[in-house]
């Protein structure tokens, strides 16, 4: 995912990069294929939109495990210095609360895995249809009845229709190239996700579990094989391709987990998740909203 290249187009000026070609296709096969690809492109950005919708709702409940799990942390670990008033003659008292603090922890960190596995599916899919906007010819041009499909069946069909506008402006290369842009961003901030929720998921472990956290562990069954699907995995590493912000570099030390780090850190795992630092949120409302100028629809 390093070698995308953003988008630079702006709502107040939409146009392709390239010079505009005229198409190979036949007139009347043309005209049909533009039909068929203007449906194509139509469905593929409102399931791009449905996505990125669906990151939104799994990013909330992922805060509100996180943020749960860290309040459940610091109150067990405060436990024993905490003035309980008229509780403190109840027998046990404290160590039944830790104990139940401890099984909140527990139960927070299942979540809180379950939902960055669900925002490695969103991804895997936003990359899929990004990598579906084209429209290839299906059968011979000068069949009776025209057909059309995501997958190539002759090398020498683009599926692009010759690099024309498919409906006022934009080549379809160009929606390729937004809809990347889009692809980027969201990779980008999953990898740092998966840095914080190997941080929140050390916490409170005993120093053999934490020594077992890393950023080269599969966090759930098929992990590797789902960040493959995503270009997220290193074959020569072995590993997740590491973390790192926009426009910054790839490098990372060696990881160490904390078991019982101090508040403020926490909060800086927290506010680190909340602000999406790889997700440009007007950029994005941006890039949908010159797609919905160019197709007449909304998509926002």
């Amino acid at each position: 995912m390093e070698t995308l290249n953003s988008a630079t187009s702006s709502p107040s000026r939409i146009s392709d990069s390239k010079p505009q070609s005229s198409s190979p296709l036949p007139s009347s096969v043309l005209r049909l294929w533009r039909q068929a690809a203007q449906r194509n492109l139509r469905n593929q950005w409102s399931q791009l939109a449905s996505y990125r919708d669906k990151w939104s709702s799994i990013f909330s409940a992922g805060r509100s495990h996180a943020t749960a799990l860290v309040n459940s942390h610091i109150s067990q670990r405060y436990m024993p210095d905490m003035k309980l008033g008229v509780l403190s003659d109840m027998p046990d008292i404290r160590n039944r609360a830790c104990v139940k603090l401890f099984k909140q922890q527990e139960l927070q960190r299942s979540e809180l895995l379950l939902s960055y596995k669900d925002m490695v599916s969103v991804a895997r899919d936003m990359i899929n249809v990004s990598r579906s906007m084209k429209c290839f010819l299906k059968g011979a041009n000068n069949s009776s009845i025209l057909q059309f499909s995501h997958n190539s069946e002759d090398q020498s069909d683009s599926g692009d229709g010759g690099g024309i506008p498919v409906f006022a402006f934009l080549s379809i290369s160009s929606h390729e190239k937004f809809a990347e842009e889009l692809v980027q961003m969201f990779s980008l901030e999953l990898r740092l996700k998966r840095l914080l929720v190997l941080g929140f998921m050390s916490i409170g472990y005993d120093a053999s579990q934490v020594n077992q956290l890393h950023w080269s562990a599969q966090l759930y069954a098929d992990e590797f094989k789902d960040l493959r699907d995503c270009n997220l995995y290193c074959e020569d590493t072995h590993g997740p391709v590491p973390p790192r912000l926009r426009d910054g570099k790839s490098d990372m030390v060696a990881l160490r987990f904390d078991n019982k780090p101090n508040p403020e850190i926490l909060q800086v795992y927290l506010t680190t998740w909340l602000a999406e630092a790889n997700v440009d949120t007007f950029r994005v409302n941006e890039i949908f909203a010159v797609i919905g100028e160019e197709m007449h629809i909304s998509i926002c």
